[in-house]
């Protein structure tokens, strides 16, 4: 069976090295080539976009794929909108598997938003100073709120970071630790943080840090993500694909 895996966040990862070995199972893993050096994968991988709903139809059918699981970032909306249309059309078998989002714990100031720009406006007038942890492709939202200092942390360096006038940039990829979580805000004077809700133990520890020192969280809500059928557990997703093994 051939199992294509559309990936770029830590499911994806624990999903191809969970399906290393099985005799019966053809994996692929998929990445949008955003991010500079991933870590090699353990089972063969592609890398860069399919060209929209008409390239990942002809890409799925030429490799015969059987299975589809989309483990991209909960934020990937076009890339799991493409891969429900598209697996619709071909009636191929298709799964998410996601990661929870967070919860709101009491201490939390959390201030719920639906997207970038409403973040933005969120902020208000009066400058402030931001801790930034959207993505670097987020960023040019921001660029409409000059008046603010943004301290912006991402994986990889990005372009959209220019447009902010007043900015520090921090290169760093997760996990955090929540004692230097709130070390660098003391010491940036931070008093929002802006974030997406992309779950997760990694980025978590700047959440409790915020709490611990009384900071205003604006927060992106996840997009819907329609009536594909989700898991958050490996053994569920894990299951899922073995029961659709297609019939000798």
């Amino acid at each position: 069976m051939r199992l294509l895996i559309l990936g770029g966040t830590t499911e994806a990862s624990a999903l191809a090295r969970n399906v290393v070995g099985w005799a019966e199972l053809e994996p692929i893993l998929s990445l949008a080539g955003r991010t500079q050096n991933p870590i090699e994968p353990p089972i063969p991988l592609r890398s860069g976009g399919f060209g929209g709903v008409d390239g990942l139809k002809t890409y799925l059918t030429d490799e015969k794929i059987d299975v589809v699981v989309d483990a991209t970032h909960p934020f990937a909306a076009q890339m799991s909108a493409h891969a429900a249309q598209v697996c619709c059309e071909l009636n191929l078998p298709l799964a998410l598997f996601t990661r929870a989002a967070w919860r709101y714990v009491s201490g939390d100031r959390w201030l719920p938003v639906a997207d970038m720009i409403a973040a933005a406006n969120a902020l208000g007038h009066a400058p402030r100073r931001v801790f930034l942890t959207v993505g670097g492709l987020q960023l040019a939202a921001f660029a409409d709120a000059p008046q603010h200092y943004y301290l912006v942390r991402t994986i990889d360096p990005p372009d959209a970071v220019a447009a902010l006038p007043d900015h520090r940039l921090i290169l760093a990829r997760g996990p955090f630790a929540v004692d230097d979580e709130i070390a660098l805000m003391r010491d940036e004077g931070i008093d929002v943080l802006v974030t997406k809700n992309s779950g997760g133990k990694a980025t978590a520890a700047k959440l409790a840090a915020a709490r611990t020192l009384g900071i205003e969280v604006i927060m992106v809500e996840r997009p819907k993500s329609g009536d594909v059928l989700a898991f958050e557990k490996l053994d569920a997703v894990m299951k899922w694909i073995l029961d659709h093994r297609p019939a000798p």
